[in-house]
């Protein structure tokens, strides 16, 4: 397809499709996830012309194109650095995300993603999401069997909805370089959350953060003589 790419770093690249070829989706490493836009997108452009040079295919075709990207059956997979530029590209991204049913390493970093609240990852034991634009926990997906997360380099301001990771057998998280480390007591308020949790920002578990969070109301009081 010859038309201009949205995005800066790839604006003067072309779509490409590889017809005849047996690569599946489990057995790539570090996809990039680019897929044409549709042709209501291309009419809402004004890049009509380029519908001409599409080949019109069929729906056994569509249906074993699916079949050959065969995410289901990815373990390990690094979708980091896709330089998401586009609506359409963001919604192709997540329909690939939805059907890793059997993942069980992701690595989504650099991606500006905000919202992934809609997705399971029901076996993913590792996620790294460094470098994207989350701000609550509660915009995470949903991993029920979580060991390792990587937040690094987000804007999430507060420790809430963190409690919710208290029910996973989360063990080492990483919170660098967001709003909330700077909270006072930080780190006691998230191992009283998180009571299982064996290393925070690859520090291990110490004895003084065990210490249940201070009483803030006894400094409020006041004697007046």
């Amino acid at each position: 397809l010859f038309f201009k790419l949205p995005s800066d770093s790839f604006k003067y690249l072309g779509w490409c499709d590889l017809e005849e070829h047996g690569v599946r989706g489990n057995q790539l490493r570090c996809p990039r996830v680019r897929e044409g836009p549709s042709e209501e997108e291309l009419f809402f452009r004004k890049e009509e012309h380029a519908l001409k040079r599409r080949k019109q295919i069929t729906d056994t075709e569509k249906w074993e194109k699916r079949l050959q990207e065969n995410w289901e059956n990815c373990a390990e997979l690094n979708l980091s650095f896709q330089d998401l530029g586009d609506l359409y590209q963001v919604e192709n991204f997540k329909r690939i995300l939805r059907r890793l049913i059997r993942v069980e390493k992701l690595w989504l970093v650099d991606n500006s993603l905000t919202d992934l609240s809609a997705i399971r990852l029901p076996r993913c034991r590792e996620l790294n999401v460094n470098k994207n634009h989350f701000t609550s926990f509660k915009q995470l997906p949903k991993i029920p069997q979580i060991q390792h997360l990587s937040l690094a380099e987000n804007n999430i301001t507060t420790l809430s909805g963190i409690s919710d990771f208290r029910h996973t057998p989360l063990e080492s998280l990483i919170l660098k370089r967001n709003p909330c480390e700077f909270q006072e007591r930080y780190r006691q308020l998230v191992f009283s959350n998180l009571p299982n949790l064996k290393m925070l920002d690859g520090i291990p578990k110490l004895p003084e953060d065990c210490s249940p969070p201070a009483v803030r109301f006894f400094y409020r009081m006041c004697t007046i003589l």
